[in-house]
């Protein structure tokens, strides 16, 4: 999921830099999680590249990196005149509200701004329907730059804009299962959006003063299960790029070089026989199996689970009624570690706790891994360079009803009530011990070309993403704020790249140095087929597309459960 800038922490350093707490003894010794400082590059590659030698006490953001320069100046007054049109794309992404895979709307909203601004758009990229490239040429030579966009919305999380307490904007009324409707509680509305007018803003200024340049955008699907980006790399979709520019509505302003979670996403199906809840011998509950593998890998945590890992799950599937035993179970699962080698010894050992349930409930067990990303390749170069023009720029113009919204919201999550973060937090170097975090499907875009990513504040200071109170921020005034300062940084980072080769270059030179011995394999397994939803007939109609992709099986396998009653034995005999 895209929770890699749920927050921004500082790690402060000791009076003098000679005093260490007895944790940050424990860190430096790995006790607390991954050391980098040990991990050869034979051992672990992927670990290794996305080390970093510079101390944090000692570090020190250089200067003079990112200049003024006309076509800066003309990218920046493009946003400023177009903000209206910025800002409403976002409400209007955030009005619709569509789950991962299902942005019918969301995403030919994103590909009809960039069209207006000169695009050429082509839906359908890597075989989602939802997933567009759009492509921007002026003049030839110059460097092919790449923004990341993503609309898609999260269950659960809706929420009223701009009310600073849990005031669901749609509430289903179910009298045995209420919930909640979907929401932007990750900020894809801004995320997207803040991209788009970013490349449309570097195309602008580049036309205006002759600079050759390829801007490609890359409106991507499915950001929030980790689907979209990591197939379409597989494929090649992100070849040819010099640079890649990303950024994730966060609760802080800053950017910086430390890596992510690797992550294996994978859903384990139970297989049983239902059956009267009143007369439940012999039938088999696939829910007991999906229960029971709960319990078994919450016992994994204590002595197979690193500081730098994390294991998380959901019964997404186990039964409509008590009185029918759950013939069919699903339950989801998370496995994240520091890198795909990691994720792979604490996949196996999920694995055969699914197994051991199985056999205890005598159910048959089936997985299939739904997604797979490796942790992110940092690029210091690229970081100092966005940080400088974040500086230089300011952080987000936030007004008296930002920052009130987001002491009501505080308040009401039982926070110190401290508004927005309205100030650009300072360059530091990653902490030398890695404690593991979120995962983004950008990681594996960044193995392939130099990646930038930073964070633009949108929700308050000490919430979460991922919940509903960024949600109520995400198109309200935190939010539209924070469109157009992410927009502003996205932009002007770029234009440094074409008017200074010699940037653009010390950030490729960096990459070919981490890069250097390390084979970049897709984390997704031989033959996997992404899941997708069948588009209605008129987003098809419009965006040219036909149905069903060539590289997805249509109508996909029936799961079907083909299990027997449970034996007791032979019969008793009749008493006479």
């Amino acid at each position: 999921m895209c929770d890699l800038h749920d927050q921004h922490e500082h790690e402060s350093q000791p009076a003098g830099g000679t005093t260490l707490s007895r944790r940050r003894i424990m860190q430096m010794l790995g006790a607390a999680g991954v050391t980098t400082a040990v991990m050869a590059a034979e051992a672990d590659p992927a670990m290794a590249a996305a080390a970093d030698d510079s101390s944090p006490a000692e570090y020190q953001a250089p200067e003079g990196l990112a200049e003024d320069s006309p076509a800066k100046s003309a990218a920046l007054d493009w946003i400023k005149a177009n903000s209206g049109r910025i800002t409403g794309l976002n409400a209007e992404i955030w009005e619709n509200a569509e789950l991962s895979l299902r942005e019918w709307k969301s995403s030919i909203a994103e590909a009809e701004f960039l069209e207006k601004a000169g695009f050429e758009v082509e839906f359908g990229t890597a075989g989602f329907p939802t997933a567009f490239t759009a492509t921007y040429s002026y003049g030839k030579g110059g460097p092919v730059l790449g923004f990341s966009g993503e609309y898609d919305a999260l269950p659960g999380l809706s929420q009223n804009k701009g009310v600073g307490h849990h005031d669901p904007r749609e509430y289903i009324h179910d009298p045995f299962a209420p919930s909640y409707g979907p929401g932007h509680g990750c900020g894809h509305s801004a995320l997207g959006t803040a991209a788009a007018a970013a490349a449309a803003a570097v195309a602008q200024a580049a036309a205006k003063h002759k600079l050759p340049v390829t801007v490609k955008f890359f409106g991507s699907t499915a950001e929030e299960t980790l689907i979209g980006k990591t197939y379409a790399v597989s494929k090649g979709v992100y070849e040819g790029l010099d640079a890649f520019l990303d950024w994730h509505p966060s609760t802080a302003n800053a950017t910086g070089w430390g890596t992510s979670t690797a992550m294996t996403a994978v859903t384990f199906t139970f297989l049983g026989v239902a059956g009267h809840g009143g007369t439940p011998l012999g039938n088999k509950s696939a829910l007991d199996a999906a229960v029971m593998m709960a319990t078994l890998s919450e016992f994994l945590r204590e002595e197979n689970l690193a500081p730098s890992g994390r294991l998380h799950w959901v019964i997404n599937n186990g039964g409509d009624i008590p009185n029918v035993t759950p013939e069919i179970a699903e339950i989801s699962y998370y496995v994240r570690e520091g890198s795909p080698a990691r994720v792979q010894v604490l996949l196996d050992k999920v694995i055969a706790v699914s197994e051991a349930a199985a056999k205890a409930s005598q159910t048959k067990v089936q997985h299939r891994i739904t997604s797979a990303c490796w942790n992110q390749l940092p690029s210091k170069s690229f970081a100092e360079l966005l940080h400088e023009n974040m500086r230089q720029i300011g952080p987000p113009q936030f007004s008296d009803e930002a920052h009130q919204l987001a002491k009501e919201l505080q308040e009401s999550l039982g926070l110190p009530t401290k508004g927005m973060h309205d100030t650009i937090a300072d360059l530091t170097a990653p902490n030398p011990v890695f404690m593991g975090g979120g995962s983004t499907d950008v990681a594996d875009i960044s193995w392939n070309v130099p990646t930038v990513s930073m964070g633009a504040a949108l929700a308050p200071i000490g919430t979460k993403m991922h919940t509903w109170s960024t949600a109520a921020c995400a198109a309200a005034a935190p939010g539209q704020a924070a469109v157009i300062a992410a927009a502003k940084y996205l932009a002007a980072t770029a234009v440094d790249l074409i008017t200074q080769p010699e940037r653009l270059k010390a950030i490729k030179d960096e990459f070919a140095e981490r890069t250097k011995g390390v084979e970049w394999k897709t984390a997704l397994p031989d033959g996997y087929e992404p899941p997708m939803y069948e588009p209605p007939e008129w987003f098809l109609r419009k965006t040219g597309q036909s149905w069903p992709p060539e590289n997805i099986t249509w109508p996909p396998k029936r799961v079907v459960s083909q299990e027997k009653f449970a034996s007791l034995g032979p019969e008793l005999a009749a008493q006479k």
